[in-house]
């Protein structure tokens, strides 16, 4: 089985790889915008199924399918539930509402084995979807967390956090005053909640503000060293894979 998935945010895009790893399914193919999927698409026959955002980062996903012929049996996710209902007027598998659940993706991909549509009848029609995204709500990101301190709840702003990071299996926001809050999450729920064009996880210990950012130097084996304006409490390395990511996402 073929799959490939279009999504923006590439913090998504892997977290959603490696939940379907974790199934035993694999994805030949990860694409992140309209412009990048309909080149794809040009070049290489159409996968048996795709996860399909559906708001990239230049234009609605549909686009792609206004460009290219595509016959491939679809899983939407977004992030909408309005956009949901319409999912089903179309000859998509299922859709997924973000965060993605792992039982709700296993019940997705099980959905697609046992109804497995003809590849030569999928034709896809978004005219009553591409209505109702004409002016699409965006996208609500976490503003502020919460950290008990005694006995006390204290509202932290995303605004004030410098970083997150994990120590000890927990998981800490350091702030712009300079003190460290533990918070009850994980960074990979982190991976979903965060603004992306604000915050990027640079290791699998890291998230960092880009308001935070002072410098970056060049680090051993390809890597970067990313310094804050006031975290000085370890290193902050950007793993060799995400260096590439990490430079797109600064500009």
């Amino acid at each position: 089985m073929e799959v490939i998935i279009i999504e923006d945010e590439a913090p998504s895009a892997r977290r959603l790889n490696r939940m379907l790893e974790q199934m035993g399914v694999t994805v030949s193919t990860m694409l992140h915008s309209v412009e990048e999927s309909v080149a794809w698409f040009r070049k290489n026959p159409a996968p048996e199924l795709i996860f399909l955002d559906i708001q990239l980062s230049d234009g609605l996903s549909f686009e792609i399918f206004d460009a290219v012929q595509v016959s491939s049996a679809v899983i939407f996710t977004t992030a909408y539930d309005e956009y949901a209902l319409q999912a089903f007027k179309l000859n998509s598998i299922d859709y997924l509402l973000k965060p993605i659940d792992d039982e709700e993706l296993e019940l997705a991909v099980k959905k697609y084995k046992t109804f497995r549509p003809d590849p030569a009848r999928s034709q896809l029609d978004f005219e009553d979807i591409r209505k109702l995204l004409i002016n699409p709500v965006d996208r609500a990101y976490k503003q502020r967390y919460t950290a008990r301190v005694g006995q006390h709840l204290k509202l932290i702003n995303t605004d004030d956090i410098e970083c997150f990071y994990s120590e000890n299996k927990g998981t800490y926001a350091f702030t712009n005053d300079g003190r460290n809050y533990l918070l009850d999450t994980t960074l990979e729920n982190l991976e979903e909640e965060l603004e992306p064009r604000r915050f990027f996880r640079v290791s699998r210990k890291f998230f960092v503000n880009i308001d935070a950012i002072s410098d970056m130097v060049s680090y051993t084996n390809s890597r970067l060293q990313v310094k804050l304006h006031h975290f000085k409490e370890q290193e902050i390395i950007v793993s060799r894979e995400r260096v590439k990511d990490f430079k797109d996402w600064l500009s």
